[in-house]
């Protein structure tokens, strides 16, 4: 914990704020290269092939511009879902841990897709040399942020357990039991993939899901039952930060009868009673009409 403090003292500085917001851009930018130009997105996807054996490195960043799945009003809604738990996730949990949980899972990512390339070159040698490129230009579309948005999700599910949310804007249901359902969803499809007659991708897919995911379960790991609370005990708990900040003051005098302070009266002189035994202060109404204090 001691080093997670001076870690966030140090670089906390550098966190992003609103960064659900600026992945929301991101996908704005892929959106709208889809639409200008499709084909263009093929050169921003994350393919480890590409990236050793071509040197596209632009691709360890691209990647996150590709936008999850087609655009339609369905996209809006999920969009705005995500920036909502999102912006949530980071009030509750603050800017810099947010931002080490994303960064985080895209970073997980970014192995994920490295290992499977060494992955195939030593154990899948017949596959590598007989597609190579041709194979990672197919699974590298897989590589997406996809599967950071669900842990987002899931961290959002793990955090508030018991709020409830309307189902299809209708049936109201726990955010822990959606959270259980998608578990049960990924389970199966790292375990089936994309069917048995595709088992390369299968592979890939295995990959791909146990990456993305990586961040969430150091997550669950490391915070499980530290950080759960209600949306309503968020909000107090930022009320008390505000209202400390603008109570806690550094004075430097302070009258030992009334207590008032140059930054409650700055109209006051503040003296030490040299008769005191100790270091007592007085204001100037107080000073010469104070019990003196004996300790012997």
């Amino acid at each position: 914990m001691k080093s997670q403090g001076s870690f966030e003292r140090k670089f906390g500085k550098y966190a992003i704020k609103n960064l659900s917001l600026v992945l929301i851009i991101c996908y704005a930018f892929g959106y709208l290269f889809e639409w200008i130009y499709p084909d263009f997105l093929h050169f921003l996807y994350l393919n480890p092939y590409k990236i050793i054996f071509q040197g596209q490195i632009w691709r360890l960043v691209t990647w996150l511009v590709v936008p999850p799945s087609g655009f339609d009003f369905f996209t809006l809604l999920m969009l705005y879902f995500y920036y909502s738990i999102g912006t949530t996730l980071e009030r509750t949990w603050g800017t810099y841990r947010y931002n080490v949980y994303i960064f985080s899972g895209a970073i997980f990512t970014i192995l994920g897709a490295f290992l499977l390339l060494g992955y195939t070159m030593l154990f899948q040698t017949d596959v590598f040399t007989a597609l190579g490129e041709d194979y990672f230009t197919i699974v590298s579309g897989m590589f997406s942020t996809y599967y950071v948005n669900m842990s987002i999700f899931l961290a959002f599910a793990a955090t508030f357990p018991n709020m409830q949310v309307l189902l299809f804007f209708i049936l109201p249901i726990k955010v822990k039991v959606l959270g259980i359902i998608y578990g049960v969803i990924l389970i199966y499809q790292f375990i089936v993939g994309y069917g048995t007659n595709l088992a390369v991708l299968n592979v890939a897919n295995r990959f791909v899901i146990a990456a993305s995911l990586m961040n969430f379960i150091v997550f669950f790991l490391t915070s499980r039952g530290k950080i759960r609370m209600t949306p309503k005990q968020m909000k107090r708990r930022q009320e008390f930060r505000r209202e400390v900040k603008k109570s806690v003051k550094i004075t430097r005098h302070k009258c030992a009868i009334c207590g008032r302070t140059e930054e409650t009266n700055p109209e006051l002189e503040f003296r030490f009673c040299s008769k005191c035994d100790g270091n007592y202060e007085y204001c100037q109404d107080h000073l010469f009409t104070h019990t003196h204090v004996k300790h012997s």
